[in-house]
Parts: C-alpha cells; sequence; structure tokens
C-alpha cells in the first residue's frame, strides 16, 4: 500500500511518553491531519493540544480503539508509545475481541502481542506504519554525539554492552542494559528502561554505562528504542556516566534539552551502528 502524502489523514494510537506528541506535532508540520487514539492512565494529556481529532480508551477496549479510526476514516496509523506492562496484571479490562485476540497468543512477548495487534487492526483494512514515518530527522546520527567521549575503559563497556544488549533483545526481554567494569549490573524487563538505569546505578555506584539498542528481530513498525531528558535526568541521579544507543534505530526525543542536560553533566553520549 502506498503510504499516505501530506494533506491526508494518519492515524495515532498512542501510548506513554514524548513520543505521541513529537510525532504529532511534526505530522502536522509536514501538511497530515493527525487523528489519535490514547489510552487513560498512559497517553499524556497534552497530546490533545497537539493532534486534530482524538478518542480516549481504556487499555484493552479493542473494538473502540477500531471503531474510533474508521469513523475518521483512518487508512494507515502509527503505533508509538509505550503501555506498562505491569498493566497487564491490574488494569487490564479487555473487551470481547481483546480477549479473543489474546487468547491465540501462544506467548506473552512484547514482539507477539504487538504484533497480533498490528495484524488484528490491519485485517479491518487500516495499515500500520514504521513507527519512523516522517521522523528521519530525529534517528539518532553514527559517533559521538556529546562533548565528552567515552574513555577506553568505558568503550569496553560499551563493546560488552551491546553484545548482552543483542542477547537480551534475541530472547525478547527488553532493549537496555547497565554495565560497570565489563559485568552486567542490571538488564532491562518489565519495570521499563529508567527504573532499570536506577537498579543497575545504585548497584555500580557511579561511573554505569548504558547500552540501548532495538532486538535483532525488531519489527519497525513498533517499539523502537527512544531516549530523551528524562533518560539523562535518571542517569544524573545515580551518577551513570555513558549513554551508547543504536544509531539509525533510536528516537531523540527533545535532542536539544537532552544534549545540553548531558554536556553539562559530563555525560558521553554515542551512536553505535548494527553490524
Amino acid at each position: 500500500m502506498k503510504l499516505a502524502s501530506p494533506g491526508e489523514s494518519i492515524g495515532l494510537i498512542a501510548g506513554n511518553g514524548r513520543f505521541p506528541i513529537i510525532f504529532a506535532e511534526n505530522a502536522k508540520k509536514l501538511g497530515y491531519t493527525v487523528s489519535a487514539v490514547a489510552h487513560i492512565g498512559e497517553t499524556a494529556p497534552e497530546l490533545e493540544q497537539a493532534v486534530d481529532r482524538i478518542h480516549w480508551i481504556r487499555i484493552g477496549q479493542f473494538n473502540k480503539l477500531i471503531k474510533a479510526l474508521k469513523d475518521d476514516g483512518i487508512r494507515q496509523a502509527v503505533m508509538l508509545g509505550g503501555i506498562k506492562k505491569t498493566h497487564l496484571f491490574s488494569d487490564v479490562r479487555p473487551d470481547l475481541r481483546a480477549i479473543a485476540l489474546f487468547s491465540r497468543l501462544k506467548l506473552w512477548k512484547d514482539d507477539g502481542i504487538l504484533r497480533a495487534i498490528a495484524n488484528e487492526i490491519e485485517s479491518e483494512g487500516i495499515q500500520i506504519c514504521e513507527s519512523t514515518f516522517g521522523l528521519h530527522n530525529i534517528l539518532v546520527p553514527e559517533g559521538p554525539l556529546s562533548k565528552r567521549r567515552p574513555t577506553g575503559k568505558e568503550q569496553e563497556d560499551i563493546e560488552f554492552g551491546w553484545i548482552m544488549a543483542k542477547e537480551i533483545g534475541q530472547l525478547d526481554i527488553g532493549q537496555c542494559v547497565v554495565v560497570k567494569d565489563r559485568v552486567v549490573v542490571a538488564v532491562e524487563a518489565v519495570e521499563g528502561t529508567d527504573e532499570a538505569i536506577r537498579r543497575g546505578g545504585a548497584l555500580a555506584r557511579k561511573g554505569a554505562v548504558v547500552v540501548k539498542r532495538s532486538k535483532p528481530q525488531q519489527d519497525l513498525r513498533f517499539d523502537l528504542p527512544a531516549v530523551g531528558p528524562k533518560t539523562i535526568e535518571v542517569m544524573q541521579e545515580v551518577k551513570a556516566m555513558v549513554l551508547a544507543v543504536e544509531a539509525e534505530r533510536t528516537i531523540f526525543l527533545d535532542r536539544e534539552e537532552m544534549m545540553e542536560l548531558a554536556n553539562r553533566a559530563g555525560i558521553a553520549i554515542v551512536g553505535i551502528a548494527r553490524v
């Protein structure tokens, strides 16, 4: 299917964080009309000011999600922002369609869940586009990005963490590891990147290296790694000193603010190309 052109409508299935807002603002600058489906308790209320139309649903209201997109005439959409996996144990009140969808899943892994959701939406004639749709200007480039560059010892931790992050990604556990002296001190799981950094940084005490990359089997339609000012603030809390992320597959959220914070704190940031 041909991608939507400026002047047409694009759907936004929004989770938490700044990513959906940045997408919406950028898409409107490019001339798109943005119709969002947002999740109560997850999506930032500020998204309302960044889109043309918005529909609020609860997690698991799958029929309502599809109806909202179809009522707005949406033929293409993106899925952006996370939904905390801890909600699966408490807040989800799925409708019958969601129950039927989830009952067909053999394993409750991130990729499997997201692919199943995307396939169900596409069965209704709504194409799910890559999450970088219209956003190539905010992908992390390759090479050193901060004023301070990693030391030789830090570079060794980056290389070690890069391999370890690939392994946990292959197992569909998470996208981030925290390393100190070539020892993995934390692995991201359901708690998300920020909490993994806090936990790993507390164990490392000072000088931890944070490595984040997409999974080897990454579906580019959803769940690309993203970093922003909050990432740096959390690293500052625990005195982590290096952030290494995958170039061309990681989203920069509020880049200028993030780089200013990193440079002020002496945190090194580097983009690594996938080999």
